[in-house]
């Protein structure tokens, strides 16, 4: 069963998906169950053709080829794991082979086992020695405050580049 935080559109069959997390009981209601550090594990027997999207962590050690999106969560390619895919997701770890975009709202790690073939738009990244990466990195960040003489933050400036008229230098046409 895969439960309310995971929705997936795929072409194909799936054997299973697990479920691995602790529960504990809520304070407010004693009866209710509460999920903590839940997680979906996709198996290494495991092959997925379609979109994901889930509301918790998610780690594949399968096959998978499509579009994962776990906006707020973590998602982890682990060192079985084999994906062709569009993601979103709050944070990635890859230690598999990634061919693919990433979309990281945090942090992507690129662990010395992985091979990742693609891009990366994240605000941080790490790359450990033994890592095949061939990717386009682009790091986002927050915009800068410029300061005032007076030394008071004026506010944020545009991330756009100022563009000025430029001179080149070179053959004048005046006769020389």
């Amino acid at each position: 069963m895969i439960g309310p935080n995971f929705s997936i559109i795929i072409k194909g069959e799936i054997l299973c998906l697990k479920k691995t997390g602790r529960q504990r009981p809520s304070p407010r209601h004693p009866a209710e169950p509460v999920a903590v550090d839940r997680k979906t594990v996709i198996g290494d027997q495991i092959s997925i053709e379609g979109a994901i999207r889930g509301k918790e962590n998610l780690l594949i050690e399968g096959s998978v080829k499509g579009s994962i999106e776990v906006k707020a969560h973590h998602l982890t390619v682990g060192v079985k794991g084999q994906v062709e895919a569009e993601i979103l997701a709050a944070n990635v770890t890859v230690s598999g082979r990634l061919t693919g975009n990433i979309k990281a709202t945090g942090r992507v790690e690129i662990t010395k086992e992985a091979d990742f073939n693609g891009e990366i738009k994240a605000k941080s990244i790490s790359v450990e020695d033994g890592a095949y990466l061939k990717a386009v990195i682009e790091m986002e960040r927050e915009p800068l405050k410029s300061v005032s003489p007076s030394g008071k933050p004026e506010g944020k400036m545009s991330s756009e580049p100022i563009k000025e008229p430029m001179i080149l230098a070179g053959k004048s046409s005046k006769g020389n």
